[in-house]
């Protein structure tokens, strides 16, 4: 006799991409069960420092936007990105970011021009976690097993079997679920039960991080000058990054090692170096809170999946931290997966749904890897100028050409339209394509489109609502003035499918939307587009959406 399932859905892992698929499972009337080795709200090392516009359009869509734009720096302290000779030495560069308090209102910066209800929000990871836990604990449905180790597990054509214990190995006992979500992260212990490989670019950098504290470091900073959230230094003495925390006392401090000095494990005088980034003195005191040594990579998994086994996030992908691409695109893979998974578990999707996780999610992680590494290739030699920290006309005239030189690169990395709307799944078992070739992007750059495949522009309705909080759990049809939606609803509603129909006129319409009829999934991706849809051609469109036959052109 099969094993009753204790839960749907199991996850190891309750970092931010564990905890946000729980979020969106339970939405979605799933169960879920979630194995943690931390314990609870036990906050986590000072990494991500980014919610990508994309990564807050869903929590938008989860209710909890509001409360995370709320949570990190307060309210009126700048997100912005300086470029100086130390913390506290010369600026020269600036990009403009606004802070949180005038993040829907201000035109000042490279991402305040974004089509998007969701502008992106400057968080470290510390606030954005136990946010994302408190939700988890309180969604009807979801069970937290915090302090919670997982051993091995087992699937069969029903459903995944996992060995847990408590963290001395006591009390183990058996778990079981009809799939399975290995979100735990770069040592996953899922990824290496399936027999999953990491491969690329195993070492691009050495990185010392020390996360700090000091009360009176912005003391010593100029007070003319407005405060930002994130300062990349450059001295011939050290190169480093130094991102605000709290906005008040609390600093990471990210020193990065050339090769000669990686090699020489123990060479690099770690005060030393934090001092020489900082600009300060011997007699500037400051707490070490936490150290982490790390090494930047570029690693993909070869598969995704294994039967009913998934992996997400850095169980699948590491690469250089550039303004949290990690967590982001961890965050994107998984709500791709759950997604998939509810409609098959709604029982209106195959089970040849699930098939399109790894064919969309995969190759962008790829290209993003790249971006990534190429973007930390190009910052990791950068070419000082002699007179850089010179007082003197000389170095005025370093600093303002080396300052254009960063700020023209480092502009993309922190304000990535491309990254987060640009990318198109072109390979999908699930999306029906037609001739037209989807635009190409870049980190910072994409081309609005309606080729299936891409991100469906936003556009707000007459009386101001977003259509993007219109979007059903399945599709949403947009359909313009004098279009025939019935036959494709009507097809729907027989095979059980979610379909909300959203007219809208050419009055709020944006010219990509050039066709009468456009189908988009509640990601936000076009899944089909086209003048009209009769009974037989409907069917056979909805029978590919929901994975029942092999993809084609519809």
């Amino acid at each position: 006799m099969t094993q009753q399932p204790d839960a749907d859905v199991l996850i190891v892992g309750a970092g931010p991409v564990g905890l946000v698929a729980a979020l969106d499972l339970a939405s979605r009337g799933v169960s879920v069960i979630v194995v943690e080795q931390r314990a609870y709200l036990e906050p986590p090392n000072v990494k991500c420092n980014h919610v990508a516009s994309r990564t807050m359009e869903s929590l938008r869509r989860l209710g909890i936007a509001a409360e995370v734009r709320a949570a990190g720096l307060p309210s009126d302290y700048p997100q912005d990105v300086a470029f100086r000779t130390a913390l506290t030495g010369r600026e020269f560069a600036r990009i403009a970011i606004p802070a949180s308090g005038q993040r829907y209102t201000s035109h000042t910066g490279p991402d305040t021009s974004w089509n998007t209800p969701e502008p992106p929000h400057r968080i470290n990871q510390t606030f954005l976690e136990p946010i994302l836990a408190r939700h988890a604990a309180a969604a009807p449905g979801v069970m937290l097993l915090n302090e919670t180790l997982f051993h091995s597990l087992a699937q069969d054509d029903d459903g995944v079997s996992i060995v847990v214990s408590d963290l001395d190995g006591g009390d183990e006992r058996a778990l079981r679920g009809r799939y399975l979500i290995g979100a735990d992260g770069g040592r996953s212990n899922v990824r290496k039960q399936i027999g999953a490989k990491l491969s690329g670019d195993p070492v691009l950098q050495h990185v010392q991080s020390t996360c700090i504290r000091s009360a009176d470091l912005y003391d010593r900073m100029s007070a003319d000058e407005p405060r930002a959230w994130g300062y990349y230094t450059f001295n011939a003495r050290r190169l480093g990054h130094v991102y605000a925390i709290d906005g008040r006392e609390t600093f990471l401090v990210h020193t990065y090692l050339s090769p000669d000095e990686a090699a020489t494990p123990g060479s690099v005088d770690r005060d030393a170096a934090i001092r020489a980034i900082l600009g300060v003195s011997d007699d500037f005191a400051y707490e070490a809170v936490s150290k982490e040594d790390w090494i930047a990579r570029r690693l993909l998994a070869d598969r995704f999946r294994d039967g009913r086994v998934f992996l997400a996030g850095d169980a699948t992908h590491l690469w250089v931290p550039f303004a949290g691409f990690g967590m982001n695109a961890g965050i994107a893979d998984v709500l791709n997966l759950t997604w998939a998974l509810g409609a098959h578990l709604d029982g209106w999707a195959d089970e040849h749904i699930l098939d399109a996780y790894e064919a969309e999610r995969r190759p962008i992680t790829e290209q993003v890897s790249h971006f990534a590494m190429n973007h930390q290739q190009k910052l990791a030699k950068p070419s000082l100028p002699a007179h850089l920290e010179e007082d003197s006309a000389e170095g005025e005239a370093a600093r303002a050409a080396f300052g254009a030189a960063v700020h023209a690169l480092n502009e993309p990395q922190f304000a990535a339209a491309g990254l987060n709307y640009g990318y198109v799944y072109d390979a999908s078992p699930v999306i029906a394509y037609d001739d037209e070739p989807a635009p190409g992007y870049t980190m910072g750059e994409y081309t609005p489109s309606t080729v299936p495949g891409c991100r469906a522009p936003h556009f707000r309705l007459a009386d101001g609502t977003s259509f993007y909080d219109l979007l059903s759990p399945g599709y949403t049809l947009v359909a313009r003035p004098g279009s025939e939606p019935a036959e494709l609803a009507s097809e729907a509603e027989l095979r059980g499918i979610p379909l909300s129909v959203v007219e809208a006129d050419d009055d709020v319409l944006p010219a990509e939307y050039r066709f009468p009829l456009t189908l988009v999934r509640q990601d936000q991706q076009v899944v089909w587009r086209g003048e009209q849809a009769d009974a037989a051609t409907a069917a056979e469109l909805w029978e590919l959406l929901r994975g029942a036959r092999v993809a084609a052109a519809v």
